[in-house]
Parts: structure tokens; C-alpha cells; sequence
């Protein structure tokens, strides 16, 4: 295996000089080097061979016991220096100084066909950033990430990838619920591959402590490698560089909530800088549409990242954002202008993408209307979002309400509720996406096509993947690649896999990592 390694983020930004690995602060550094723990008898699990073939790794070489030790972290590749990230962060809203690549290693930089792509291990040991954590990660978590990173990238949602899954062959302590029950599980080690792993955090952790010299030296670096378009690294550059970080984070957003998809802890310290969804911690996919929702048991008072405020949450991050950047730009009413408008970014974007799902290529003033109209139906029973907008592209202009109705019943998931009054509700609002869709010129097959590139027949379903686990942890790893072969194609009707185009089965409504999930990895 011949990786071509090229790294900059070490080469070019200032190291810890301490060797120590132990929890601690880290002062005036972007990084600590650190060896990663050997695994006790590690082995693989899965490979995603798309994402082996961005870094130039054969599927022969994937099948190669150098490639198991390398992405288990029991080897390290010549001239590469494994590192974690420094960074701060607001958890929950609230500031929470240093944090870190507390369970993340960063291995190198790979280049390939002039892309350059950073490699990094979850659950690969502890780092000065760890705290009071051992810097592991379990097999239930590692199945999560590794599905729903290649599941969104092919629902075209900008994120991380991933590329192996191995298990280390330790056991792994932790208390799934917080409750005060820990067991041992199975120990699992992640690679995610990505551009970068750089964060909001990794600017914020910088201004916290008034190091200017370095939130410099890191911005430039950022701009220089990601941003090379822009062409000033002095106030026009940072004004330039903000203003395209807040572009890319609406539009992850705006995927987020056109698939269903729930991040679940959207800390500043979880946010790419790249605009990519990273950190695949207790996510969920939305089964009933509930704007409320939240998957994170941590969250479930609060309530703070539920489904609906996700955008206004990305707003907050970014406002954090701007309030680290403030040091080099020291403009403050240009920062706030692009934060204002960003109101009405979120809602022109979320309007033009709603009509996409509704199959809407014309804009008309009264969408608005129709698109709330649907969202506040839609809540009237519990009904199942993904079949839903699928199953809406079988509607046909001269349909009847009651033809329409007939064809959405699969989403419900009690049609014994649609009693009268919530009959007569939906037969209204179907009403007037019938008289809408008259005002469109493409044929009814066109329409659909087209709704059904937008609107995804399979997601990873919370249950699906505790599926997955389950036999897992019984020694059956079949169904992780079933899944993941069904999720390479999220659009395609793939009617041999149409089991899995279905609502949540009603034992997994309140089973633990099928309704709410804990953070613990």
C-alpha cells in the first residue's frame, strides 16, 4: 500500500512542544503530536472501496494486513506524525474552554489526483485532549458513524466519509443511558477521511485566550489550502472567508433538513469549517415529521437541537464564529450585516428547497403559504416524512383529493386516526397542491422523476442501524455492508430492497438507540 503523503497542517502550524500525554492545557499550539494505542488484536469489519479509491488504495490493498494495521492505528506509516487537534468549543450553549481530539487521531495528509485528503482514527486512544475520558470508541457508535457518513454523502449532503471499520479486539467500558449502569462492550476504531477536520472551535479556542498571532497564522492557513480563491489573507480576505463559511454551513443545513436528517449536538466544536457534517454522535433520521425532535437523550429538556431549530443554531454557531474572526477583522458592522441577513438566507434557501420535495420547478407567492400549510397537517397524525415526500410523486394533476389521499396512506403510521376533522384537513391542503401543481408546465412522469432525485426512498433509519448492531454484537456483520450497499443508492426504487422502504416498526419506538441516544461512544 502507497500512500503519497503530503502533510501541511504539522508542517506549516505550530506544535505542542510537550511530548506528554496526559490531560492537560495546551497553550499557543494547534496540535499535539501522539502515538495511537495499539489495538490488543484488532480486525476488519468493512471497507468502503469509493472512499479507498479517493486516496489511491486499491481493493487489494484494502484486504492487506499493513492497511489493517495502519486504520488500527498498530502501525504508523513512515514519514507521517499522528497528531490531535486543539480547539474550544460551546457545549449546549455554553462555553467550555479546551476540549480537543479527545478520542480523535489525526494520521496524515494523502494526495491523490491533486486532491488532498486528511485521515483520522476515532476510538484510537487517549490525547492530551481527552481529559477524563481513555480515548476509545465502541463498536455500536463506530457502525453509526461509518454508515451515515457514506449514507449522506450519497443523499448528497456535503460531510465527512468513512473509510474502515475494524474492531480493536479490547473491551470498552461504558454507560450507554448515563444511568449509572455501565458494561463492556466491544471496542471499535473509525477512519474518517475529509479535506479537513478543521472547526469553529479551532479558531474560537484562540480568541478565548487573546492569541492573535495564531488565530492569524491558522486562518491564513485555512484560506490558503481551502479557500485559495481568496487571494488577501488581511480584512477584505477574513470578510471574504466568513462570508463563505456561512454560505457553506446554510447549505449543509438546508440538506440536513430536506432529508430528515437530526445532527443531535451541534456544538461549535462540531462544526466543520469546510461547511461538512462531522461528528456523527447521537443523529437520528426524523420517522414522524415532529419539528421537536431530538435524538440526544442529553438534549431531551431542552431541547435545543431538535429538528425545526436547526437552522437557527447554525446561525448561533456562526455568530460565535464572527465574534472569533472580530479579532483580525475588528469591524464589527460588517460582521453583523452578514449574520442579520442570514434570516432571510435561511428562509429563501428553505423555501426554494421545500419546492423541490413538492416537485415545485416555478415560483409562485403563495408557496409560502402551501409549504406551512403542509408542515402543520403533516403533524396532525403521525406521519412517516421519507414515505411521505416519496410517495408524493405518484400524484397525478387530475388526481381527486380522495385518489391522493389514497396514495399517501402508507406514510401514516395510525390511518385509523384520520378521522373526519383530519380528513377534511388533508383533503384541503391536497386541494390546493392539486390547483399549485396545475400552474406547472411538466408532465405528471417529468414531475416525478424529477421529486424523486430530491426526495430519498432509503435512509439510515435509526432502527436499520440498531439492526445492524444488534447482530453485530453477536458476531454477524452482514448486515453493515447489506446497509451500506442499500444507501450507496438512496434515490433508486431498488425494489429487491424494498423491505426497508418502511416505517419504524413499533418495537423500536422506545428501544434504546432506536427513538434516543446518548452520547457515549
Amino acid at each position: 500500500m502507497n500512500l503519497s503523503i503530503a502533510d501541511t497542517f504539522t508542517k506549516e502550524l505550530p506544535a505542542d512542544p510537550s511530548k506528554e500525554n496526559t490531560p492537560r492545557q495546551v497553550l499557543e499550539s494547534c496540535y499535539s503530536f501522539v502515538t495511537p494505542k495499539i489495538p490488543a488484536n484488532p480486525s476488519l469489519l468493512h471497507v468502503s472501496e469509493e472512499t479507498a479509491a479517493l486516496l489511491g488504495i486499491s481493493q487489494k490493498d484494502t484486504q492487506s494486513n499493513d492497511f489493517l494495521q495502519v486504520f488500527t492505528g498498530a502501525k504508523v506509516v513512515e514519514q507521517s506524525q499522528p497528531f490531535a487537534m486543539c480547539y474550544g468549543g460551546h457545549q449546549f450553549g455554553n462555553w467550555a474552554g479546551q476540549l480537543g481530539d479527545g478520542r480523535a487521531i489525526n494520521l496524515m495528509e494523502v494526495l491523490h489526483k491533486d486532491q488532498r485528503w486528511a485521515l483520522q482514527l476515532k476510538g484510537a486512544g487517549p490525547t492530551p485532549y481527552s481529559r477524563r475520558a481513555d480515548g476509545l470508541a465502541v463498536l455500536r457508535s463506530s457502525i453509526r458513524e461509518h454508515l451515515c457518513s457514506e449514507a449522506m454523502y450519497h443523499l448528497g449532503v456535503p460531510t465527512t466519509r468513512s473509510l474502515s471499520l475494524c474492531l480493536s479486539g479490547d473491551q470498552v467500558m461504558r454507560d450507554v443511558l448515563y444511568n449509572g449502569n455501565p458494561a463492556y462492550e466491544k471496542g471499535a476504531i473509525v477512519c474518517r477521511v475529509a479535506p479537513s477536520f478543521i472547526r469553529f472551535g479551532n479558531f474560537q479556542i484562540f480568541a478565548s485566550r487573546n492569541d492573535t498571532a495564531n488565530l492569524k497564522r491558522l486562518t491564513d492557513y485555512t484560506i490558503r489550502h481551502f479557500f485559495p480563491h481568496i487571494t488577501t489573507c488581511d480584512k477584505e480576505g477574513y470578510i471574504q472567508f466568513f462570508k463563505e463559511v456561512v454560505q457553506r454551513s446554510v447549505e449543509m443545513v438546508i440538506h440536513w433538513q430536506r432529508v430528515g436528517f437530526v445532527h443531535g449536538v451541534m456544538n461549535t466544536d462540531n462544526m466543520s469549517i469546510l461547511g461538512l457534517t462531522i461528528d456523527y454522535g447521537p443523529y437520528g433520521w426524523l420517522e414522524g415529521y415532529d419539528k421537536g425532535w431530538t435524538p440526544n437523550t442529553t438534549d431531551k429538556h431542552q431541547k435545543r437541537y431538535r429538528y425545526g431549530y436547526q437552522p437557527t443554531i447554525v446561525h448561533w454557531n456562526l455568530f460565535q464564529l464572527a465574534n472569533a474572526l472580530f479579532l483580525l477583522i475588528n469591524d464589527a458592522p460588517v460582521l453583523e450585516k452578514i449574520l442579520n441577513d442570514l434570516q432571510e438566507v435561511f428562509s429563501d434557501a428553505y423555501l426554494a428547497m421545500m419546492r423541490t420535495k413538492l416537485g415545485l420547478q416555478t415560483s409562485v407567492e403563495a408557496d409560502n403559504l402551501l409549504i406551512a400549510d403542509l408542515e402543520d397537517t403533516l403533524t396532525l397524525t403521525e406521519t412517516d416524512m421519507t414515505i411521505f415526500f416519496r410517495l408524493l410523486a405518484t400524484v397525478q394533476k387530475d388526481d381527486s383529493p380522495k385518489e391522493v389521499l389514497q396514495k399517501l396512506q402508507t406514510a401514516f403510521y395510525k390511518p385509523l386516526e384520520l378521522i373526519e376533522e383530519i380528513t377534511e384537513k388533508w383533503n384541503a391542503w391536497i386541494s390546493q397542491y392539486l390547483q399549485r401543481l396545475q400552474k406547472e408546465s411538466a408532465s405528471d412522469a417529468v414531475r416525478a422523476t424529477y421529486m424523486n432525485t430530491i426526495n430519498p426512498k432509503y435512509v439510515l433509519r435509526n432502527y436499520m442501524a440498531q439492526l445492524a448492531i444488534d447482530a453485530a454484537d453477536n458476531g454477524d456483520y452482514t448486515l453493515i455492508d447489506e446497509l451500506y450497499q442499500l444507501l450507496k443508492q438512496p434515490y433508486a426504487e431498488q425494489p429487491d430492497r424494498e423491505k426497508w422502504f418502511a416505517k419504524r416498526p413499533e418495537w423500536a419506538r422506545h428501544k434504546v438507540g432506536c427513538s434516543m441516544l446518548s452520547c457515549s461512544s
